[in-house]
């Protein structure tokens, strides 16, 4: 009888510490002209993705940033520091193969899905390769899954995200995008 007294204790310690520790999601809102879109970002499986969203949202780097490629029922791409921003050194033909002045990160594939309203990160061919950009799934699209990191969802305003202009068929590709007006940090 003891020794379950000990274990049921030593599990209220635990859960009651673990609790304490856990840390909140952190949360932004993009501003689009169409509403502003809420969004989880996910500390606990994508914390060094996470880490730069946030870093690059402070130093107001996405603000202005066009999303350059976007695929009706697919998803929409944006992110491009480096090339696509519309109020500093816009370039539509380079949009979309920059990053920012940070080293690219080390993937952080977990195992949440690519449904509809999922952030993740956009690379190239070298799973090490995300930067900067990131694309928001207008509906599932399990191929990418453990393919791409995961890093936060949109909790409102996916109506907002679905109005952005889409690209041609195919390429994606934007004549006169959408921009993220602004990313605010939440918390």
């Amino acid at each position: 009888m003891k020794f379950n007294i000990k274990i049921i204790i030593v599990f209220f310690l635990l859960f009651f510490v673990t609790k304490g520790e856990t840390m909140e999601n952190s949360k932004i809102t993009l501003k689009l002209k169409y509403g502003e879109v809420k969004i989880e970002l996910f500390n606990d499986v994508a914390p060094n993705h996470v880490k730069r969203i946030l870093e690059l949202s402070k130093a107001g780097k996405y603000d202005g940033v066009a999303f350059h490629r976007v695929i009706d029922g697919f998803m929409a791409q944006t992110g491009d520091v480096q090339h696509g921003n519309t109020k500093n050194n816009f370039n539509p033909a380079m949009a979309g193969t920059g990053g920012s002045d940070l080293p690219d990160l080390k993937a952080e594939f977990n195992n949440i899905p690519h449904e509809r309203g999922i952030l993740s990160m956009a690379r190239s061919q070298n799973p090490d390769s995300a930067n900067s950009q990131f694309f928001i799934c207008f509906d599932a699209h399990p191929h990418l899954d453990r393919q791409y990191t995961v890093f936060g969802k949109v909790i409102s305003g996916m109506e907002f995200v679905d109005q952005i202009k889409k690209g041609a068929p195919g390429s994606g590709s934007v004549d006169a995008p959408d921009i993220i007006e602004k990313i605010s940090i939440d918390n």
